[in-house]
């Protein structure tokens, strides 16, 4: 009686450690499937780098003192400074100095952000009215001077943008305020900035003042005079 018992028993504390293995390997296997699904699931995606912002278009008198109540011309993508801040003073650092400060008018910008991370330092913006023309950016280096650029609007055509780059950039310029420079193009060529015909009101407002500056901004029609000019992102 006593050694069946001790069989029986023995038997069946074997049986239970073949159970028990048996469930540690069909646990294993469902770990492996999990491992495999979750792989197969879940791919590695590819690396992308970052796309490289346009360069500016912009077009500067680079010949020393300039006459003139304009520096140059910008020709934003959009009307977003965050964005477009950056690529500006990249282009204008190496020429200019870093670019610690611009002050603009608000009635053309939707927002106007306090501060911009620009190439490892902030360039602080503020806004001002009336002092400011609307259609022209204030830009200050510490230490090194201030200038002033004409912006031309975004959605301007690319004739006219041309135009008023080449007339903003000349040397002998006229010494016409942004937004008046921009009315003078419209007069002289009967359309707006953005490529539209002037309708017959515009066309009458431009008849008195608007179209007598226009006689004093000289056709482009040849290369720029004396002074070199610097022209990116066109």
């Amino acid at each position: 009686m006593d050694s069946t018992e001790g069989i029986s028993h023995t038997g069946f504390h074997a049986g239970s450690f073949s159970a028990n293995d048996e469930t540690r390997a069909a646990a294993e296997a469902a770990r492996r499937r999990v491992r495999i699904m979750s792989a197969t699931l879940h791919p590695t995606l590819p690396h992308h780098e970052p796309a490289a912002a346009p360069a500016a278009r912009l077009t500067l008198k680079t010949d020393g003192s300039s006459r003139g109540l304009l520096d140059g011309a910008w020709w934003p993508r959009s009307r977003d400074l965050l964005s477009e801040l950056p690529a500006l003073t990249g282009v204008l650092a190496p020429l200019w100095g870093r670019i610690t400060r611009i002050a603009v008018n608000p009635e053309h910008w939707p927002v106007i952000p306090r501060k911009v991370p620009v190439e490892g330092h902030i360039v602080r913006v503020g806004w001002f009215t009336p002092e400011i023309d609307p259609h022209k950016l204030l830009l200050l280096s510490y230490g090194t001077g201030r200038w002033d650029l004409l912006v031309i609007p975004p959605e301007t055509g690319a004739a006219s943008a041309a135009r008023l780059m080449a007339a903003a950039s000349d040397y002998d310029g006229p010494p016409l305020t942004a937004s008046a420079l921009i009315a003078a193009d419209e007069a002289r060529h009967g359309v707006s900035a953005t490529g539209e015909p002037l309708d017959s009101d515009e066309a009458w407002e431009y008849e008195g003042g608007a179209s007598a500056m226009s006689a004093a901004v000289p056709e482009q029609t040849g290369p720029p005079g004396r002074a070199s000019r610097l022209t990116t992102g066109m």
